[in-house]
């Protein structure tokens, strides 16, 4: 089927006979360069293949191991705190699921690509970007000052709906009117919910979570699913049942019959950021999607980084030894790593075979490893920008009303130009949410680049028809098997991984896991966490 659906795509049009032709002669002239993530090296540890004796042992005062948000944010605090005897290891890929790439000069993401304008209780956050200089002024107000290069510029958003473009992405255009008092009566509700405290004071919903409210009342709803609470709730317009799933898809790479109302909740109800210069709920981008701003943490912790993986950890009578590895065309090489503490700051299903005897924390890697949704982010260089319809301009966000497309976004958006820039970046998003989490790792690993082709251009195709295909230079896709933890019901009781954020000891944890789904303001949290216990 997919690999069918790729040659509808080329050949299929409104064109003239000659010009689809060429269209489709020209796309088959493209072979994607396909990127697998960590596979290696997870592959690797999974195996528990034999390593070579080390060929080196470095000691450091504290070692991170793992480069996501997570660990940038325990060094950048370390920096903070004045601990500079500190040394990152990467882990697979630098930067996890905040790193981008680039065509020559045209950066893109290949896993996030926004951020929300921080809430007042993310003040870890907040405090990261005004030392970035991406707040200007008064960080710790209702309403900070941005600098306006990262604010995300207007158009931000359409959606392509019964055949032509519409302003934002819960369709309207058409919708009878008994669906359009159904979409009020919901963000009425969100409105209402991001101002409720619960019986022990807190809000119900912030960011990060554990500040969240613990009041038995709105804990419940972490036992049904977001589905099941609309149900209960008497929502039945398909377009709002449409849009809540897709944003469930889009935030946690599953569908909202799989997603706790709690999380699926959450995700409308505590972004409220303010600024004195922005909208309400603006978010902050950059052309390389979070990687300027993973980079720039970077930069500013002036961490020590070493290429490699850990492949054991564990604690030893003056703190702890790391065992890590690197493949080099398929060949390993390792290296220890002794330090006085380590931060932990890898996904929990790979904490799980690393961490020496992680059982005696609390987590059991039988019951609480949760399930990780596959993700696929596939990025075309155009050498020209294709037709719009006429009246629709192109946003930054373009989403089709479909699935398991999550749209496309503009990579140079953001510029400030006289004219529109020759070329651009268009990068698809796809959650493999149409089937079993496994079942997508198996076809990610075994499609070939043709069908992994289909599937990320198939919102693309809807979008452009055939003429989409002779705007493409080149194309680049990133596979990522495991790329975050779902919450599905029952996730914040997740006995395990609230073992583990309370660890307080020569190995400390540290990852967006813990929260139980990945965005930056959990992932920071807990490195910042863990950087405050690590000095002490």
């Amino acid at each position: 089927m997919l690999r069918r659906s790729f040659l509808v795509w080329a050949g299929a049009s409104g064109l003239a006979a000659a010009g689809s032709g060429l269209a489709f002669q020209r796309w088959q002239e493209i072979t994607p360069t396909v990127h697998y993530v960590g596979r290696d090296e997870g592959h690797f540890l999974r195996d528990r293949r034999a390593l070579p004796p080390p060929s080196q042992v470095i000691h450091t005062d504290i070692a991170i191991l793992g480069s996501g948000v997570s660990g940038l944010t325990a060094a950048w605090k370390l920096k903070k705190l004045g601990k500079t005897d500190v040394l990152m290891i990467d882990g697979p890929q630098p930067y996890g699921n905040a790193a981008g790439g680039a065509f020559d000069e045209y950066e893109y993401p290949t896993g996030a690509h926004y951020l929300p304008l921080p809430s007042p209780e993310s003040t870890h956050v907040r405090e990261i970007l005004a030392d970035l200089g991406i707040i200007q002024k008064d960080a710790f107000a209702e309403k900070p000052y941005y600098d306006e290069r990262f604010i995300l510029h207007a158009p931000e958003e359409r959606l392509l709906f019964n055949g032509h473009w519409q302003d934002g992405f819960i369709p309207t255009d058409g919708v009878p009117q008994w669906e359009l008092e159904e979409h009020k009566r919901f963000f009425d509700e969100v409105h209402r919910l991001r101002q409720t405290r619960g019986a022990d004071g807190r809000r119900v919903f912030v960011f990060p979570t554990v500040l969240s409210s613990e009041d038995p009342k709105w804990q419940a709803l972490d036992g049904i699913s977001l589905k099941q609470w609309m149900d209960q709730n008497n929502y039945k317009s398909p377009t709002l049942h449409w849009y809540l799933n897709y944003c469930c898809r889009d935030d946690y790479g599953t569908r909202y019959d799989k997603v706790s109302a709690w999380a699926g909740l959450h995700y409308y109800c505590s972004r409220w950021g303010q600024a004195a210069n922005a909208g309400n709920g603006a978010w902050l981008t950059w052309p390389g999607g979070l990687q300027p701003l993973a980079s720039g943490i970077e930069r500013a912790a002036q961490i020590k980084r070493m290429a490699g993986t850990a492949i054991s950890l564990k604690k030893t009578a003056d703190g702890v030894e790391a065992l890590c590895f690197k493949l080099e065309n398929g060949k390993p090489t390792s290296y220890l790593v002794r330090a006085r503490k380590a931060i932990c700051a890898m996904p929990t299903y790979v904490a799980a075979r690393v961490v020496d005897n992680i059982g005696e924390y609390g987590f059991d890697v039988a019951r609480h490893v949760p399930e990780y949704a596959p993700w696929m982010v596939a990025n075309f260089l155009l050498k020209r920008f294709p037709e719009e319809l006429p009246n629709q301009p192109l946003s930054w966000d373009n989403v089709v009303y479909s699935e398991p497309g999550l749209g496309f976004v503009v990579s140079t958006h953001q510029d400030i130009r006289v004219r529109p820039p020759e070329k651009t970046v268009f990068s698809a998003y796809v959650a493999l949410s149409d089937r079993k989490a496994g079942t997508a790792r198996h076809w990610m690993a075994s499609a070939s680049p043709e069908e992994l082709l289909a599937l990320a251009g198939a919102d693309l195709k809807t979008a452009y028809g055939a003429q989409f295909a002779s705007c493409v230079e080149r194309v680049d896709i990133t596979l990522r098997g495991h790329a975050m933890a779902v919450p599905w019901p029952g996730f914040r009781n997740n006995a395990g991984m609230r073992a583990l954020r309370e660890v307080d000891g020569p190995i400390l944890f540290a990852h967006a896991d813990l929260s139980g789904f990945s965005v930056f303001e959990e992932a920071a949290w807990w490195g910042y966490r863990a950087a405050q216990l690590a000095a002490q």
